[in-house]
């Protein structure tokens, strides 16, 4: 149960530094397509698609980090009035209805995915990207945040810290 824990934890914190590491270059990216097209009268063709699907990845792909540092959002009125026993029955429902979500979603954006990376999607853009590259994050983040929600409640049942 431990390494479990610790294994989930480990890969949630990677994908926060990747969600980090989106949003930074999306910031560097809107700077450089500012100076192009206002100080050089230049067009840009890339720039607008990448900081949407950066930022977008950035939110899927972070979202296990978030819950690992309990940073989503979480109405906790009951829970910190109640006793310690009913507590954790409220964590654990609300962390399995958190599974239940995150699982339908996880899948039903795996068949998005699967099906741009089989017929070969791309976008329908100057840049025309394979679609399956700005798809991905979703599966995988949402995929990776029911895995945090299990050793969450590994967490309240008397797993590691």
């Amino acid at each position: 149960m431990s390494f479990y824990i610790s294994a989930v934890s480990a890969v949630s914190r990677a994908l926060g530094v990747v969600a980090m590491v989106l949003t930074g270059t999306a910031a560097l990216v809107v700077t450089h397509m500012v100076i192009v097209r206002y100080f050089l009268n230049g067009s840009t063709i890339w720039q607008t698609e990448y900081v949407i699907y950066a930022l977008v990845a950035a939110t899927f792909l972070g979202s296990p980090y978030v819950l690992l540092h309990k940073g989503h959002v979480n109405v906790d009125l009951f829970q910190l009035r109640a006793s310690p026993p009913v507590r954790r029955l409220l964590q654990t429902l609300s962390g399995l209805v958190g599974i239940a979500f995150c699982a339908l979603l996880a899948w039903s954006g795996w068949t998005y995915f699967h099906e741009a990376w089989s017929y070969g999607w791309r976008t329908d853009t100057v840049w025309a990207i394979p679609l399956w590259i700005p798809l991905l994050p979703l599966p995988l983040g949402i995929g990776m945040m029911v895995l945090q929600y299990i050793a969450e409640i590994m967490k309240i049942h008397g797993g590691a810290k």
